[in-house]
């Protein structure tokens, strides 16, 4: 059965050498709570609590999936007694505003908890992960009366959420959704609609289940702003606020998946359901992106846990594995061959993992301060920006470290050779679940689209110049040093091309906006490898400063140091294949004809 190890070294490195948490919590409103003896606790049981609990259910529960048995939805053995134990530990509470029964701590620490059950036990974690995204939704835009009948319920966790906006005929594109809303003479709506893909859309962990629906209402415009937002409860709260009446809607089938079998994947059908709008009518895709935000940064979490799970396990098989002997000689001549970690190749798909699980770390941590400054800071300037930067980095968090994660288990697989395409050793799991990362809450293209279209374009580069104004300043006070010259010097640069590729598609897109979409998704993992870049840099610099000092714990930094050069010299080049793609253009993706597609009609 596959290991893991909560990443805590690493873990600390960024939070407080790094980023300087202690600090960053010391600033924000109730931050103190965030003491440096609490974080060190909440992070140790959070790794025990994903070691010796999720982990011995993660292959079980792929093995068993799930059942459906009369409309009720079983969740593997061991899953139900597992969530009664986070629920008791408070975990759900831990990052929830008090006045609904959190804990109030920051958004941040619970993201450092994610990692750990993505890494684990991805499947079990995605039934309470959408709850934090339903509760944010509620929080934001529900009415008062709503707030109070569901947020302690999702808070406390002993009732878990689901965002479902997927129908069978329509995908990102909402605005062809057909589940209708109809008032009701007691001021609810009756919903009608089926709704595919919904991720624990039905299952017997929690007492009840809350379901944010998006539907239509009989006057609504066409398109994605006709679109409103529904509250439908699984059973129907009662005057004492517990679950009571069952609502009409049901899980009609269970999706038959490539991977994440421990996870109800559910079609949903909602038969006049009794739901309750949120927000204001034909605003609901608004209102649901409070949740969808908060899922695609989820989703990139997931990404990285999984390239630390497989990068910990390939590590572990490649220092015992013997098989031929090192080119140079013999390394372990008392042996019958040498361990496969001595080979350059092996070596190479070890640190391709071990890069994009500290860099993709680096990238989700940093991106946590800005949550944290977002929902708490108390700085008007302050918090703009880091809402600036939280829209530009999010599809990047969400696109590129699940990409990489799919990479980095599949480079796990090969390391194990023949023995990882068997099922016992449990990295060809790491690679089916990893593949819907890239899919749901949006595709890479997507992601691409919202980043190069929406993000940059859209706001004339403006939040782009944020970051890369930072990232300028970074590099211009390190420039006279000699020691961080191999990182600084190439980030200047890349960043400095950031800004002009930028500007060459915008100008290109003036006359044909096809140029966006031809070069979107090669615009974000550039804009991923540098982002990686600049944070690796920092590092970099810090490990420097803790050598300088005569750390006790010199092979650490020594070893952070290694990675950081290792992602500059076999990493960041392929920015330079992304940078040739997009200035190929839209032009030969385009030029081929309708009639060669066999289509009948022009494109």
């Amino acid at each position: 059965m596959p290991d893991y190890q909560a990443p805590l070294r690493d873990i600390r490195f960024v939070m407080d050498e790094m980023l300087d948490y202690p600090a960053h919590y010391a600033r924000l409103p109730g931050g103190e709570e965030a003491s440096p003896d609490v974080v060190a606790a909440i992070l140790e049981e959070g790794a025990r609590f994903a070691r010796e609990v999720l982990l011995p259910l993660n292959q079980s529960g792929d093995q068993e999936g799930c059942r459906l048995e009369g409309g009720e939805v079983k969740a593997p053995k061991g899953f139900k007694e597992a969530y009664a134990q986070y629920v008791e530990g408070g975990w759900p509470s831990l990052a929830a505003d008090p006045e609904h029964g959190g804990q109030g701590l920051p958004h941040s620490l619970a993201m450092v908890l994610s990692e750990m059950i993505c890494a684990t036990n991805l499947a079990w974690g995605m039934y309470p992960g959408l709850s934090h995204g339903a509760a944010d939704a509620l929080r934001h835009h529900g009415t008062d009366e709503q707030r109070a009948t569901y947020l302690t319920k999702l808070v406390e966790g002993t009732w878990t959420g689901t965002m479902c906006l997927t129908e069978p005929h329509c995908g990102t594109d909402l605005g062809l959704i057909k589940t209708r809303a109809l008032p009701t003479d007691d001021g609810a709506y009756a919903i009608t609609g089926t709704k595919i893909f919904i991720s624990a859309g039905e299952h017997d962990l929690p007492e009840n289940i809350v379901h944010l629906v998006l539907a239509k209402l009989p006057d609504a415009p066409e398109g994605s702003k006709g679109i409103s937002l529904f509250v439908v409860p699984k059973y129907l709260p009662n005057e004492a606020g517990e679950p009571g009446e069952r609502n009409g809607v049901v899980c009609g089938s269970l999706e038959h998946k490539m991977g994440i079998h421990g996870n109800a994947t559910c079609v949903m059908n909602f038969d006049g359901a009794k739901g309750f709008l949120v927000g204001a009518p034909n605003k609901g895709l608004a209102c649901m992106f409070t949740m969808m935000n908060a899922a695609r940064i989820g989703v990139g979490i997931q990404g990285l846990g999984l390239t630390e799970a497989s990068f910990q396990n390939a590590l572990a098989y490649a220092r015992d594995r013997l098989q031929m002997r090192a080119l140079s000689g013999p390394k372990a001549p008392e042996k019958a061959a040498d361990p496969i970690i001595v080979h350059p190749d092996v070596r190479r798909m070890l640190l391709t993992q071990k890069a994009f699980a500290e860099g993709g770390r680096m990238l989700t941590l940093y991106t946590a301060q800005m949550i944290d400054i977002v929902e708490h800071g108390s700085d008007a300037l302050e918090r703009e920006r880091a809402e600036t930067l939280l829209g530009l980095l999010t599809p990047i968090v969400k696109a590129f470290l699940t990409e990489v994660g799919f990479e980095a288990t599949n480079e796990g697989v090969q390391v194990f050779g023949g023995h990882g395409f068997i099922q016992e050793w449990g990295m060809e799991q790491l690679v089916r679940d990893a593949r819907i990362t890239r899919l749901y809450e949006g595709t890479t293209g997507i992601q691409a689209l919202d980043l190069l279209g929406r993000k940059v374009l859209m706001s004339q580069g403006e939040s782009l110049k944020v970051f890369t104004k930072e990232i300028h300043k970074f590099c211009q006070a390190e420039e006279g040093s000699s020691e961080l010259a191999e990182f600084v010097r190439p980030l200047a640069k890349l960043n400095a091309e950031w800004g002009e590729l930028t500007m060459s598609i915008g100008m290109k897109a003036m006359s044909d906006r096809e140029e966006v979409g031809a070069a979107s998704v090669d615009y974000l993992m550039y804009s991923g490898y540098v982002t990686l870049a600049y944070l690796f840099a920092r590092a970099a610099k810090q490990a420097r400063l803790a050598l300088a000092e005569g750390s006790d714990e010199a092979a650490f930094y020594r070893a952070k140091l290694d990675t950081a050069r290792f992602f500059f010299q076999r990493l960041v080049p392929r920015t330079r294949t992304h940078k040739a793609a997009i200035e190929a253009g839209a032009e030969s993706l385009m030029a081929i004809s309708a009639e060669d597609f066999g289509l009948g009609f022009e494109i």
